[in-house]
């Protein structure tokens, strides 16, 4: 199928499934009510007018906007009168992007890939520079940013041998989106060299901005406070996957008494009640963050599980824990971020699936700071030893640090690519 083709096909295709996409939004917006506001913006239409001349960010969801905070501050460091448009396609990454904002700046939803809605956003806004946070490529914003002569770069940016082999597949498609890139800052040479057979046409490796993302250190010291508090060690299952939370009772229950505390911080806030559910069934007595302040009252420093059903806070769920089992790593679910856990200093154990950060996950396994088990089985056993060598535990989490304050940086670099695009 020829490039023309493809695209017509494509476009023809998110057109008919328009309703469906508006539909799951709402259906959403039950759990989650920010995707039920300003539904016109998904396709293309903003209320007012817009100054032009923006700095535009899209980061998609929360990961990719906590690593947008750190490349907005390096930005404004180097230039503080510069105004930004942040654009997210999810409520999490909306709500944290909230937080960034400053007089000036804007924010708005991403709309859908179809040609009128990206055309209404460019007019509306008409950006000095498109920046697209890691993954997010799409083939019709890519061409009528090209049409419009706006130059779009992509920003720590990564491309897994699987994401390389899907792209591939769909090349009529892919290979022009990524050609059309003014610019792609690559977390790795690895990364680079899949960017550059997708058709990148000038990538730099910049490093990753995940390192320079600043963790809070009083979150941490609460976390800390907490665990002196329990008296007992915590094993954390951090941001969390579907399948693993059963699969992870389902082995505590086979733990003798006394156990360490059980502490799960599911990915998606939309699981909280359901996580909580499982616990419940699994016939664990369970404490829910979200159900006290700055401290668990007595009740929750007994219980089996603790929910972490708050948002934001994981820089004390961190804190609070001897060793973290990485989620998403123990389904064939690609692993999540293990940086933000070395930088509070947290041990991690991954399991096999860590294919979405795979350059990190290595590196962290090498210093030190990280170990790879075969299965969630192995990862406990691990765990529970971690948990039973306190000394073992703080040497794993000396590595951590060390680990993470070696690879900053990348902010720093990645915004000065950035501002001299925008001057060219």
């Amino acid at each position: 199928m020829s490039d023309h083709l493809a695209r017509l096909a494509y476009a023809a295709a998110l057109r008919l499934l328009t309703p469906f996409y508006l539909l799951r939004l709402w259906r959403r917006g039950a759990q989650e009510p920010l995707y039920r506001q300003a539904l016109g913006e998904r396709l293309g239409f903003y209320k007012g007018p817009a100054e032009p001349g923006r700095l535009w960010i899209h980061a998609v969801s929360l990961g990719e906007t906590r690593a947008a905070s750190a490349l907005i501050d390096a930005l404004r460091s180097r230039d503080p009168s510069l105004r930004l448009l942040l654009t997210h396609s999810t409520a999490t990454g909306r709500e944290a992007g909230q937080a960034l904002l400053r007089e000036g700046d804007a924010q708005a939803w991403l709309p859908y890939d179809t040609p009128g809605a990206v055309r209404r956003f460019l007019r509306q806004w008409r950006p000095r520079l498109g920046v697209l946070m890691e993954t997010e490529v799409w083939p019709t914003l890519q061409r009528e940013a090209e049409r419009a002569g706006l130059p779009m770069v992509l920003a720590n940016a990564r491309l897994s041998e699987k994401s390389l082999r899907q792209g591939l597949r769909l090349g009529a498609l892919m290979r022009p989106a990524a050609r059309r890139m003014a610019l792609a800052l690559a977390q790795t040479e690895a990364n680079a060299q899949r960017l550059r057979t997708m058709g990148a046409p000038r990538v730099q490796v910049a490093g990753n901005l995940k390192y320079d993302v600043a963790v809070d250190p009083a979150l941490i010291a609460r976390g800390r406070a907490w665990a002196a508090a329990l008296g007992r060690p915590v094993l954390l299952l951090a941001v969390s996957r579907e399948g693993e939370e059963a699969a992870l009772l389902a082995e505590w229950r086979k733990q003798p008494a006394p156990r360490p505390l059980l502490a799960i911080v599911p990915r998606h806030p939309q699981r909280f009640d359901e996580v909580a559910g499982l616990i419940a069934d699994a016939g664990f007595t369970l404490a829910r963050r979200s159900g006290w302040g700055d401290a668990p009252p007595p009740d929750a420093l007994r219980a089996d599980v603790w929910l972490g059903d708050s948002m934001r806070e994981m820089p004390l769920y961190y804190g609070l824990a001897g060793v973290a089992l990485l989620g998403g790593s123990f389904e064939p679910l690609g692993g999540q971020n293990l940086i933000e856990a070395a930088a509070c200093g947290c041990p991690v154990l991954a399991g096999p699936h860590t294919f979405n950060f795979a350059e990190a996950t290595e590196l962290a396994v090498r210093a030190g700071a990280a170990e790879r088990c075969t299965s969630l089985h192995t990862a406990l056993d691990r765990g529970l030893e971690l948990c039973a060598d306190a000394d073992a535990s703080r040497g794993m989490g000396r590595a951590a640090l060390a680990f993470a304050a070696a690879h900053r940086g990348a902010a720093q670099r990645m915004a000065a690519a950035l501002l001299a695009s925008m001057r060219n």
